[in-house]
């Protein structure tokens, strides 16, 4: 009798944790959901509707390259995006250079993204996987001119949370802009973007949002692509915030409607013993809306 009394507080137990994580998991896909009601709500109509490639003259040579290469005249401006992704996650930055974590530290993930182009936005909804079937949920978002990061174990035990702060909202205003090579009618002039040469592989590119202004230098294989960006970003250390050298690395361009675009990459910080990358990734299925 005393083995099935136990036996049955175990269930219980192991009930009422289950049930705990559906309705964590539920109220996460519901928090989901009111993001992309919100990021809707901030939506405005893109201007002008269609690729003109006279904007594209005065820009440096690298640009008006890039342009010509991956959009075609007189094609539609993207309005909004939906992306799905694969790919690994290192939960330990800085310990993928071949010390005792190696590979060990980079963890799968699978993940959403809906990004509008005008007013800039995305949610970035990701599942990483710390252990087989125990995901860490994720948040990473900037909707309305502020930064959202957010992530909870099996979406009910909180892992991180950053203050909305305007360092968070400048920092994720750069994710945008750093990966608008998936969305490239989002670079040009008539959007709002100011490019200044540098030389005949690399130009930079300035984007505003309100009072929030960024600028990335952007680098051009010999195929005209974006090969990579970079710029200083705030990484947390230690309850600080240090700006540190953040790049993002593009490859295996693909056709996608009319345009031409990067369907692998990898992020990584910038660090004085060198690049530790951070996420290694790519493009399942990539949706576009575009402008009428």
């Amino acid at each position: 009798m005393t083995l099935l009394l136990v036996a049955a507080g175990v269930f219980v137990v192991l009930l009422l944790a289950v049930l705990l994580v559906v309705h964590a998991q539920a109220r996460w896909q519901s928090g989901t959901k009111a993001l992309c009601a919100a990021q809707k709500r901030a939506r405005v109509p893109v201007r002008p509707q269609r690729v003109d490639f006279g904007e594209l003259h005065g820009l440096p040579a690298p640009v008006e390259r890039y342009f010509r290469t991956v959009l075609t005249e007189g094609q539609p401006l993207v309005s909004a995006v939906q992306i799905e992704q694969t790919g690994t996650f290192n939960t330990r930055v800085g310990t993928s250079r071949g010390d005792e974590h190696g590979e060990k530290s980079w963890k799968p993930f699978k993940a959403k993204q809906w990004v509008t182009t005008q007013r800039p936005s995305f949610i970035w909804d990701a599942r990483i996987y710390m252990a087989p079937r125990i995901a860490a949920f994720v948040w990473d978002a900037y909707l309305a001119g502020e930064g959202l990061l957010v992530g909870k174990l099996l979406g009910l035990i909180k892992m991180m949370a950053e203050s909305r702060t305007p360092e968070l909202a400048k920092g994720e205003l750069m994710r945008f802009f750093g990966e608008a090579a998936l969305y490239p009618t989002a670079l040009l002039p008539s959007q709002g973007v100011r490019w200044e040469a540098v030389d005949d592989r690399s130009a930079k590119a300035t984007i505003r949002d309100g009072e929030i202004s960024v600028t990335a230098l952007f680098r051009f294989d010999q195929e005209g692509f974006i090969e990579s960006f970079l710029m200083d970003r705030g990484r947390a250390v230690a309850g600080r915030t240090l700006q540190t050298p953040w790049e993002g690395h593009f490859r295996s361009y693909e056709h996608r409607d009319w345009m031409r675009i990067p369907i692998e990459g990898e992020v990584r910080w910038v660090l004085p013993d060198g690049p530790h990358p951070y996420w290694r990734g790519r493009t399942t299925k990539i949706e576009y809306e575009f402008a009428k």
